[in-house]
């Protein structure tokens, strides 16, 4: 769960680039700057500094925005993330922008664990029955884990959908200890 104020920076940065249209890049290119941010500890250290001024922060960023074609929303954006001192908000903040852009677009995010590593043709399959379920377009994750036995459990927001073997053995060891 995000902060109040991660999610009103993710919802400025969602505004703009809404507005730009460029949606796709700026989630890409915050991602990019992110990484690169988070990595880099001299680069870090310098962008946290009292003792850089701004005009100097700015440059630093504009330089490393051009090197790595980061859209301008995002370079702005990264220039007032510095200057507000809030860098160390920024993973919380992309997660909350991703979240954002989803909720705007009427995405909804899956999280879908299996017992084996499904196929891309299961993965596509399954998909689209959560596309066909929620009439909103999916964007799924997708992990294993071999203690589920079989099957799978979908969460989708906070609906969880469990048809693993191991679930359905729990229930059917419930309803013959209640007989």
């Amino acid at each position: 769960m995000s902060s109040a104020v991660a999610r009103r920076y993710a919802a400025a940065l969602a505004d703009v680039a809404l507005e730009q249209k460029s949606a796709d890049a700026v989630r890409r290119d915050l991602h990019a700057f992110v990484e690169v941010f988070l990595s880099a500890a001299d680069l870090r250290n310098t962008l946290e500094s009292p003792g850089v001024g701004r005009v100097a922060k700015d440059k630093i960023i504009e330089k490393i925005a051009s090197k790595m074609g980061l859209a301008h929303a995002v370079r702005n954006f990264a220039c007032l993330i510095v200057d507000h001192r809030r860098t160390e908000m920024l993973r919380e903040i992309q997660q909350a922008f991703g979240e954002e852009l989803n909720a705007r677009l009427g995405i909804a995010e899956a999280e879908v664990t299996s017992a084996r590593e499904l196929s891309a043709a299961e993965k596509r399959e399954l998909t689209l029955a959560l596309e066909r379920r929620t009439g909103k377009k999916v964007e799924a994750k997708f992990q294993e884990d071999r203690a589920l036995l079989g099957g799978a459990v979908v969460r989708l927001g906070s609906t969880v959908y469990d048809g693993s073997v191991r679930e359905q053995l729990v229930r059917l060891r419930q309803r013959l200890e209640a007989e």
